[in-house]
């Protein structure tokens, strides 16, 4: 343990405090080499860290020039100190050697409770802890007269004596012991909750009757006088829509024209009476149906999806894209994927802001791929349509415009060109030196931090077998 944390009557010397902890040395011991002093327990802890120098000066520090100062520790303890307790009023002065022999008898100091309840206090307050507040005291109850420890009595039966005379807790005005209460509130209060038979809620029992003139599950009779049962009030409602008999219901092919309404019990007469009639208000509905349906389609389909063949593609934000794909080796950016017509081939483009193979780093890549489509199995395999790259100038004169344009016919014997199988990786085919980066800033390609590409596939030719 560290120096004596204790109050000298007259200030120590310098030489008596250790450097470390800066108390009074306790145990002390010598660097032979430098001369400075420590706690024995404090040095010990320095070196455990692996640092071997004098805490004081950093010279190195060899275990075997360490001794113990026992003329100084002598003198140390010879000096003159106050009680640990002086601050509680404790008057004893004496030499430190003779304070641990005053601590064991000092009134101020804490001892453990001779009841063993764990608790240390002083000699001065043991009397009235064994008295008043200690849990293992002997303490009888003064309404049953039964005896019970202190911490019994105060956890346990303070409060739930069982012949305390208490009040009902439901406020009914009641007064009784406390071990007839259990049963009071549950039997006999007036005031207690009880549940309804019918929808099980809660309710104070004298208010009971009454509740049954709300109550949605109470039964009552059908309105319609449909059946003698009777059926729960919140469910009259959907009782009489869709089960009561003798309810007035239009006939089940409203939506389709019929205007018929009669009581349930009679509708499936009018069904049956009716069936040519239904069966041709049905034929009219389905035939509108579908040619809604089919204008729904056509729309959404000229809305969302290319089929002509040609893809526009408009890559904003350039810069930004530029410089992440020069942080991402071999990033691509994919379009959105087109058709060639209504029922034709599937295709989509790849870009490489910062090239891809022999144009990484130098060139804007530029490739194409066959995708797997909804009609490939209609359609003439191997693909022989010929492809067009369109990089724009976007030169606000349009007869000053330069686009860079590149074609080619597939070779159908490359794989590029054959029925695309599903979850392909396929880089597909195009063009690792579309565009140079240094031609690419030259002119107007890249205006308002965006580039148009356009993708066109001819198919009014196609490459003969």
């Amino acid at each position: 343990m560290p120096g004596y944390d204790i109050t000298f009557v007259e200030r120590p010397k310098r030489q008596f405090f250790c450097q470390i902890c800066h108390l009074v040395l306790r145990d002390c011991v010598q660097l032979s080499n430098c001369g400075h002093r420590f706690c024995d327990t404090c040095l010990q802890e320095y070196l455990s860290e692996g640092v071997f120098k004098c805490p004081e000066d950093e010279l190195p520090l060899d275990y075997a020039k360490i001794y113990p100062d026992t003329d100084l520790q002598t003198e140390i303890m010879t000096n003159i100190v106050r009680c640990m307790h002086h601050k509680d009023g404790c008057k004893w002065t004496d030499t430190l050697q003779n304070l641990q022999t005053h601590l064991d008898m000092c009134r101020y100091n804490a001892i453990p409770c001779p009841n063993q309840c764990a608790a240390r206090l002083s000699r001065i307050v043991v009397d009235d802890h064994l008295e008043f507040t200690c849990p293992r005291r002997k303490v009888t109850c003064d309404i049953c007269g039964q005896e019970f420890t202190g911490e019994y009595m105060e956890d346990s039966h303070s409060g739930n004596c069982p012949v305390e005379i208490v009040w009902c807790e439901n406020k009914c005005g009641a007064k009784l012991q406390r071990r007839y209460l259990n049963n009071h509130m549950r039997n006999e209060c007036h005031k207690r909750l009880v549940p309804c038979r019918f929808c099980n809620k809660q309710f104070v029992f004298e208010t009971l009757q009454s509740h049954s003139y709300n109550c949605p599950r109470f039964p009552i009779p059908c309105p319609n006088r449909c059946d003698p049962a009777k059926i729960p009030r919140e469910d009259i409602e959907k009782h009489i829509e869709n089960q009561c008999p003798s309810a007035t219901v239009p006939c089940s092919f409203a939506q389709a024209g019929c205007k018929h309404k009669c009581p349930r019990y009679s509708l499936d007469q009018h069904l049956d009476a009716n069936t040519k009639y239904h069966l041709n208000l049905m034929q009219d509905l389905v035939a509108t149906q579908d040619n809604q349906l089919e204008s729904l389609r056509n729309k959404i389909t000229d809305l969302t999806c290319i089929t002509d063949g040609i893809l526009t593609w408009k890559m904003d934000d350039y810069k930004n894209m530029f410089a992440t794909t020069k942080a991402k080796t071999s990033h691509e950016i994919c379009s959105e994927s087109f058709y060639t017509s209504r029922y034709g081939y599937k295709l989509g483009a790849t870009v490489f802001l910062n090239g891809n193979g022999s144009g990484e780093d130098k060139y804007l890549s530029l490739y194409i791929r066959l995708l797997p489509g909804e009609y490939d199995n209609l359609l003439e395999w191997p693909f022989r349509l010929p492809i067009t790259f369109t990089l724009f100038d976007q030169n606000e004169h349009f007869e000053k415009r330069v686009n860079i344009r590149e074609s080619f016919l597939p070779d159908i014997s490359w794989k590029h060109f054959q029925k695309p199988e599903k979850d392909s990786d396929a880089l597909g085919f195009g063009y690792p030196k579309f565009i140079s980066h240094v031609m690419l800033n030259t002119r107007n390609y890249i205006k308002d931090d965006a580039l148009f590409i356009q993708i066109k596939v001819d198919t009014s030719k196609v490459i003969p077998m």
